[in-house]
């Protein structure tokens, strides 16, 4: 079933008038016909609405509402994640993949050993190709909201907003014994916290940036016994908390 986001303002009573892209999409790609039924959310709320299509204008997808439900798509944990500018189009991937596996932000960070640069007009570009590759991903994952993907910041200016923003922090660092705490602070998360996850480029986190983090309260965690690309290291630590609130 098609999955779109809407603005609220389209929705009028029991009628949603579909705009922009999604026409297209709708009418000539899908081939859809009245009758057919798509699933909509506003990205403000949880609730799914499902609507029937009623007719087809030239600019418009005119649907009416069939029902509303509640649904509980979302992690139980607000997660952002503060990923290392990679190289190439490897922060595609990590943007695809961690909004497929529930990140509710994801903020890009310009480490020391960060080897891509992003200076002047490409950084509003590029932060706009990725969030459109979010709310795509967002769609075919069927997520209740579209993930913030936020302009690149400093690794001082991420320390400082992940130490006013969440209450759990954590760090995968290859230098960190595998000594059980990983597992501990894991399963001591709460429903309803937040956590931010610091990913380092390919070359690692120097020292110094550790040190800033352990310093703003960021507690370093093992991924394990093998080394980790940067583009894997963040959808490990996502999938241990879909394990950790999603599965009986």
């Amino acid at each position: 079933m098609l999955h779109i986001f809407v603005d609220p303002a389209q929705m009028q009573g029991d009628l949603l008038y579909v705009t922009g892209r999604d026409v297209n999409h709708i009418k000539n790609v899908l081939r859809m016909k009245p009758g057919d039924e798509i699933s909509v959310r506003t990205g403000q709320d949880e609730r799914e609405y499902r609507y029937g299509i009623e007719e087809f204008t030239d600019s418009e997808v005119v649907c009416r509402l069939r029902f509303v439900k509640e649904s509980d798509v979302e992690l139980p944990v607000k997660v952002y994640l503060f990923q290392g500018l990679p190289k190439s189009d490897k922060m595609d991937l990590i943007v695809q993949k961690a909004v497929e596996l529930g990140a509710a932000e994801i903020i890009p960070v310009q480490m020391r050993r960060s080897v891509a640069k992003l200076e002047g007009a490409k950084i509003a570009k590029k932060t706009q190709r990725w969030q459109t590759i979010a709310e795509s991903a967002a769609k075919q994952s069927r997520r209740a909201v579209v993930p913030l993907v936020r302009e690149p910041m400093t690794m001082e200016e991420a320390v400082r907003f992940a130490k006013e923003n969440t209450q759990t922090r954590l760090l995968p660092y290859e230098l960190q014994e595998e000594d059980g705490s990983t597992r501990e602070l894991i399963e001591k998360i709460k429903e309803g916290s937040s956590v931010s996850i610091f990913i380092g480029p390919e070359g690692g986190f120097e020292p110094g940036e550790v040190e800033l983090a352990k310093a703003a309260g960021i507690l370093p965690i093992s991924l394990g016994r093998r080394i980790l690309r940067t583009e894997t290291a963040a959808l490990v630590v996502l999938s241990w908390l879909i394990y950790r609130f999603e599965t009986c």
